[in-house]
């Protein structure tokens, strides 16, 4: 065959595409195991940040096994059903009917007792924002928080992932006396609200701040069943 004809041209660069192709999925599958263990390994990073525990990768899973007490799933009737709270997607979660949601729950023990992480997801400014927050075991103080997200303006929206953010959740509160719950208002400067239901939020992040205040009620409204019936 003609090297210089447009046959030729056409079956190589078909080919070279093909080869290409292959080699690329073979790639991707050899470092699928890798990607999922480095997947569960953030995760239990940051599940273990919520309840004031420091990790690192290498650390991350010990501390993890040896903190864990339990984890289930409950139905929105806070009910526990049958599944694996670890491996539970929550955007696959948030996009069901509020009725058929699942909400994973972690018990750790910790030298000043049981605490529930329960974990979050919802949207900030530019995409998906989520996090863990621990309560004591009154099901109402909130003992730790850690939050991320997938692409929040640095300086702005994604300072809610700090640890100056996150440590303002400390000692605050999800039900007033009366035990309706209020969850935590993140409150733009001069916002009014009840200190033990209020956090400041970010400068400049406004959107940000609010798309976090409305995981947060969303979430623990979903999990309220839940928290009741364990007070």
């Amino acid at each position: 065959m003609d090297r210089n004809s447009n046959t030729y041209t056409f079956l190589y660069a078909s080919i070279m595409v093909i080869l290409v192709a292959a080699i690329l999925a073979s790639v991707s599958m050899a470092l699928k195991p890798r990607q999922k263990k480095n997947f569960e390994i953030e995760k239990k990073k940051n599940i273990l940040a919520s309840v004031n525990i420091e990790s690192d990768a290498s650390t991350a899973e010990d501390l993890y096994a040896e903190k864990v007490v339990d984890e289930y799933i409950v139905n929105v009737g806070g009910k526990k059903v049958e599944g694996n709270a670890f491996d539970t997607d929550l955007k696959k979660e948030r996009a069901k009917a509020a009725k058929d949601m699942l909400y994973p729950v972690f018990e750790f023990k910790t030298d000043e007792g049981t605490k529930y992480v329960l974990p979050l997801r919802g949207s900030g400014l530019w995409g998906p924002i989520w996090g863990y927050i621990s309560l004591n075991d009154d099901m109402n103080t909130i003992y730790g928080a850690n939050f991320d997200h997938e692409g929040e303006t640095p300086g702005l929206g994604a300072e809610i992932s700090t640890s100056a953010f996150e440590e303002q959740f400390i000692g605050k509160k999800l039900f007033d006396d009366s035990g309706e719950l209020v969850s935590i208002l993140v409150a733009k400067v001069g916002e009014m609200g009840a200190e033990e239901h209020k956090v400041d939020g970010i400068s400049g992040g406004t959107i940000t701040s609010k798309g976090l205040q409305n995981m947060l009620l969303d979430d623990f409204s979903g999990y309220e069943a839940f928290l009741k019936s364990k007070k």
